[in-house]
């Protein structure tokens, strides 16, 4: 493989773990012993993280069963009998060619685990793991046991007399901007007041400062012990003897590594993973005999986890006490036991990830038999293709699929586990503009979702459509080493909710625009330009083009939006438009004149260096014909203009848009007329909007976004950043680590059991969050609503049996004798329906659909067979939820049947 590629499939890996741990990880070489479910789950989240292990060797000397079916994903009908890691050693060599992976079917001795760092036990008899792991622990060798046993894990680490942990939480380090520091023993430093978010320094912390001006001597000074004062200030040294502070610094946390002594103990930990005793409850009572029973005999087909039988059948997997082999557990100790193994090779980080769940949980879907039985079926739905960085978290896809749809692998490749699995494929995102296929008949098919989206907007959005229709939901997400799993059950718990403003926080306009102080302010700077420059400039140039509305369109966004759009079309087609190549260069080269001197020099002018505001403020030609032209380029004389004034902050820049009122009509009705001149009939003047990229570097995307990022980092004096940083801010990387990924799988699964089972007290289901940087798991108890929860509607069926639709008279009637209400306005969005204070009787007479079109003005969709429509009422005017009128406008007998298939459809993304 080339060079470029493979830095291409181990470039998220470097986003969670630093450059020195990939070097110490590999010269590692990993036994793994057990190549039932649990050994197989950790040899692949080892191999797929891209860690770069030099090599794994897996052994076991038992041959494949048919319980190991059901379990171990890699296995076939075909292998029953053979040995179980000769049989999975070629599916795990094709996940990570950089990675040497071999099998050894033999009993080990102590001369073939001396070639090993690492040594990882499952499934073993506790003589043997006392027997192993005294041998490891006299021979430095990191020892890790680990088993399953239903509802119930082992895991015990043993790393040596004395291991060093160089990062104890696994947290990005602290770091702040400083805003002034005394001459005092000690010193005090003040941070700056950043979007008023608190100083996030503890006592006890280390931290180095850099880019001080003034008392430079702390900028060599070495890690410095602090102690927190208040939200923004914290104490250090003394700075008596120190030169006088005058401006910048930044405070960065030093981590500080942590020795572990690990002994050799008689006993090992037994841990359970499900936190709690009404769990063991809800899952362990139906597993209560020891035969095997074809799924089409048992008494309830949907309440076990199943497996294959000797015919072909799908069977369900029965044991005593709960000793079964949960899939879902051994997916979520494959995750802790590969977790506990990282440390033992090196230092590492976790920045900030969102799921890529959607592999996990259709392997595990396989694995138990869910949408194998008749009359079931598992819808996937991805509109994304596979890229050669998925391949560092992916296990079904592989080099051979770069290109090829995500939904449509992932179904064939656990089509090739399961081969009894009736799944569908889609290419569609779910959100509004595709509710013409997944409409109130597509979603009353189905059994429940499950999702394994990458952004908080579809989440919400997909939550939405579960409570108006009234779908279980199962959800997770995860966060480097941090996750977590949400059940959402109809009438019984809370949903996923509304988007909080619990992520990042925007960055103000007037911090991007003028005042930038960190890499990440000129970053989004510079991918803005991006989007404006190569992207919506070219769609707004198009659309007036193909739109003859456009510019009365546009008329309607605001006088300030509209001049910006306007202008920019009127630059790219009159102008600015290039005839040749030269003409390109030329533009640049006037571009960087004006965004990286003219605008400075005008900045400068009305904020001069010592003033201080409020607030702290820190396939192309060839080069030597590029520079041909840029000598030839006449750059425009520029002279600052004291009538300019710049804005502070965001209140001040809204001021300055109302006073700009005039002048923008003004300048609208001018661009009006210049384009209404312009003749441009010629298909040549369409352009081509480029979306951003950042993973081919073909398409110098990343290298503008780079460059342009940090000529403007140094404007400001601020810390360039390198390609690699560049392109995780910029880039927005959520970096998703297989073995986080794979715990939450397994949880969702769980709780996946409970909803097929159909219990329906809200003891049963568990919410859960772990981070186990710091050793934490906590399954939390569901939530129930208020008098009026999100799940309660007032469903209405508007015609029944070929009769007129019902009337907006009708209707009024209707609440009024089936719930005692009495409606006093009806709204369908922002549209006014009929309100008690106004003038609407003539609209009473009207059928709903017709009232819906008068008050919008506009055509309900042919796909829409629900409207949804928002009413208040006399009795209850200050209830907080009022449950929606949800309008079926079709005929009974089509629209409103009850559908109780055994099917479960998934909707989920596989980023």
């Amino acid at each position: 493989m080339k060079q470029g590629e493979a830095e291409s499939r181990r470039s998220e890996t470097r986003y969670v773990i630093d450059h020195d741990a990939m070097r110490r990880m590999g010269r590692a070489d990993v036994l793994i012993a057990g190549m039932r479910g649990l050994g197989m789950e950790i040899a692949k989240n080892v191999i797929l993280v891209r860690f770069r292990v030099r090599s794994v060797t897996i052994q076991d000397e038992g041959v494949v069963e048919w319980r190991d079916l059901s379990s171990q994903f890699y296995l076939k009908e075909a292998d029953l009998g053979q040995n179980r890691a000769l049989c999975s050693e070629k599916q795990l060599a094709g996940l990570n060619v950089y990675v040497r992976v071999s099998a050894w079917a033999n009993k080990f001795d102590e001369d073939f685990l001396s070639k090993f760092q690492v040594v990882v036990l499952t499934n073993s008899p506790l003589e043997e793991q006392l027997r192993v792991g005294a041998f490891c622990h006299s021979n430095n060798i990191k020892f890790i046991v680990a088993d399953t046993r239903g509802l119930c894990g082992q895991l015990f680490c043993d790393f040596g007399e004395s291991f060093e942990v160089r990062d104890t939480n696994g947290e990005t380090p602290v770091s702040a901007m400083i805003a002034r520091i005394s001459k005092n023993n000690p010193g005090i430093v003040t941070c700056t007041d950043e979007e008023s978010r608190r100083c996030e320094f503890t006592d006890g912390m280390f931290v180095n400062f850099s880019e001080i001006q003034g008392m430079t001597e702390l900028n060599n000074y070495g890690p410095i012990e602090i102690k927190v004062r208040d939200n923004h200030s914290f104490s250090i040294c003394d700075t008596s003897n120190f030169s006088e502070y005058v401006k910048g610094g930044v405070a960065t946390e030093v981590k500080q590594p942590e020795i572990l002594s690990f002994f050799v103990g008689s006993s090992l930990v037994l841990a359970g993973i499900v936190g709690g005793g009404s769990e063991c409850t809800a899952l362990s009572p139906t597993f209560n005999t020891t035969t095997e029973v074809p799924l089409s005999k048992a008494p309830n087909p949907q309440l076990l986890p199943g497996c294959r039988s000797k015919n072909g059948c799908p069977l369900l997997r029965v044991c005593v006490h709960g000793v079964c082999v949960f899939t879902a557990v051994c997916v979520h100790f494959g995750w802790v036991k590969c977790r506990a193994l990282i440390p033992s090779m090196g230092h590492h980080t976790w920045p900030h990830v969102w799921p890529s769940i959607g592999c996990e949980l259709l392997k595990n879907f396989a694995l138990i038999g869910l949408g194998a039985g008749e009359g079931g079926n598992i819808t996937v739905t991805d509109m994304d293709s596979i890229e050669r960085s998925n391949l560092n978290r992916q296990f079904l896809f592989h080099s051979k699929d770069i290109g090829r749809l995500k939904s449509e692998v992932a179904a064939e490749s656990v089509k090739e586990m399961n081969p009894y699995m009736n799944i569908t494929a889609h290419q569609n995102r779910v959100c509004p503009e595709t509710e013409e296929v997944y409409t109130h008949s597509f979603y009353s098919s189905l059994d429940g979702v499950a999702a394994a989206l990458d952004n908080v907007d579809a989440r919400v959005y997909l939550d939405q459509c579960c409570v108006r229709n009234k779908k279980p939901m199962l959800e997770g997400g995860t966060l480097g080493s941090k996750g977590h799993t949400l059940v959402v059950v109809p009438h019984l718990t809370k949903s996923y909710g509304p988007s909080t403003s619990g992520g990042q926080k925007a960055i103000p306009i007037c911090t991007l625009k003028n005042f930038p102080h960190r890499i990440e302010h000129t970053l989004q700077w510079a991918r803005d330009q991006f989007e404006g420059l190569f992207k919506q400039t070219a769609e707004n140039v198009n659309n007036f083009l193909s739109d003859p509305t456009f510019v009365d369109r546009t008329f309607a966004c605001g006088d300030v939006e509209a001049v910006e759009i306007l202008e920019g079309v009127y630059r790219s087609l009159g102008e600015e438009w290039p005839q040749n190549w030269a003409d390109c260069v030329s533009w640049a080269r006037r571009q960087w004149e004006t965004l990286y001197n003219n605008h400075i020099r005008q900045l400068l002018h009305c904020f001069p260096p010592d003033q201080v505001t409020q607030r702290p403020v820190s396939g192309l030609p060839n080069r030597a014909d590029i520079q041909s032209i840029l000598q030839g380029v006449k750059v425009p004389e520029f002279t600052p203009k004291s009538s300019v004034k710049i804005a502070v902050t965001d209140q001040e820049l809204k001021e300055e848009n109302e006073e700009r009122k005039e002048e923008d009509k003004v300048k609208l009705e001018m661009l009006k007329e210049k384009l209404s001149k312009l003749l441009l009939k010629d298909q040549s003047f369409w352009m081509h909007p480029q979306e951003f990229e950042k993973d081919d570097d073909s398409n110098f995307h990343m290298d503008y976004i780079v460059a342009a990022s940090n000529l403007r980092a140094e404007n400001y004096d601020i810390p360039t950043a390198d390609r690699h940083k560049s392109k995780l801010i910029a880039g927005r990387i959520i970096p998703a680590i297989a073995t986080t990924t794979a715990a939450i799988a397994g949880l969702m699964c769980l709780e996946l059991y409970k909803l097929v089972q159909g219990h329906q007290k809200i003891t049963s289901y568990r919410n859960t969050y772990i981070y186990l940087a710091n050793q934490y798991f906590v399954p939390v108890s569901c939530l129930s609503g208020r008098r009026y929860s999100l799940w309660d509607d007032f469903l209405v069926q508007g015609r029944r049996e070929g009769q007129k639709e019902m009337t907006l008279e009708e209707l009024l009637k209707q609440i009024q004798e089936n719930h005692k209400l009495s409606i006093t306005g009806l709204y369908y969005g922002t549209a006014i329906l009929y309100s008690d204070l106004s003038a609407h009787t003539d609209r009473l007479k009207l059928s709903i659909t017709d009232l819906v079109r008068t008050a919008t003005k506009r055509e309900i969709p042919d796909h829409q067979q629900m409207l949804e429509i928002v009413h208040s009422f006399e009795e209850d005017e200050d209830c907080q939820t009022v449950p929606p009128i949800r309008y079926c406008s079709g005929d009974a007998g089509s629209q409103m049947s009850t559908i109780n298939l055994s099917l479960l459809t998934l909707i989920l993304g596989l980023c």
